[in-house]
């Protein structure tokens, strides 16, 4: 969309955030649809959250709508729904079908440049013939050190984090990935001598986090913490 790289190839093994892709860049129009149609409350809320959607756009919307409403956008089952919110607009605070539906056009606008795979983000980086000019963004389920969030997250948080690491080493393509400071992780930065940065992230509690930008050379106009 900033004209900044040919052709987009995205990765998602997850079912339900894979459906809301699918639905989007093959059947834009009826999704944008759907979220025009909704009228948003934690009655009509829940009772999509109880439905099983018999095709793709359906489960595609179900996967929107339950992001935008739930605390923290969190999709994996007993989330709960928003409370205050933004605003005080409790469970509607982030649902504004305007500026969504604006968001969904603009992406399949540029739907003949995206492909989208319903599969392994790991499997897909081993068969990519990446070069030089391919950026690679990785943002894995914080599982690494025995973390609990990537469980609680995900429906898929098992990763091979040492694995992931050395796949990107192997590759020629430039990447950023972002992960939790946790001490097995900060080992594999050293270990392949990547650039890592720490930067402060708020929680949907409001606790301030550490986390990690690592990237295959200093990229970042502050000092290298590792």
């Amino acid at each position: 969309m900033e004209g900044l790289a040919e052709r987009s190839l995205m990765a998602e093994l997850d079912g339900d955030v894979a459906a809301f892709w699918h639905a989007t860049l093959l059947h834009g129009p009826a999704l944008r649809a759907r979220v025009i149609a909704f009228e948003v409350s934690r009655k009509a809320v829940n009772e999509i959250a109880s439905e099983q959607p018999n095709n793709v756009i359906e489960r595609g919307f179900r996967t929107l709508v339950l992001n935008r409403t739930r605390r923290g956008g969190i999709l994996a089952p007993g989330a709960s729904l928003s409370r205050s919110g933004e605003n005080g607009k409790g469970v509607a605070s982030r649902w504004y079908p305007e500026t969504l539906v604006s968001r969904l056009r603009k992406i399949s606008d540029c739907a003949d440049r995206i492909t989208f795979r319903e599969t392994d983000g790991m499997r897909l980086l081993e068969t990519l013939d990446a070069k030089e000019d391919t950026a690679v963004f990785l943002d894995p389920p914080y599982t690494a050190g025995g973390k609990r969030a990537g469980k609680r997250l995900y429906s898929n948080h098992e990763i091979d984090h040492a694995r992931l690491f050395e796949i990107v080493a192997d590759s020629k393509a430039n990447f950023l990935m972002t992960y939790d400071r946790a001490p097995e992780i900060v080992e594999l930065v050293r270990r392949h001598s990547f650039s890592a940065v720490e930067v402060t992230m708020k929680s949907t509690h409001h606790a301030r986090l550490p986390e990690l930008v690592i990237t295959r050379k200093p990229v970042f106009h502050r000092t290298e913490l590792l």
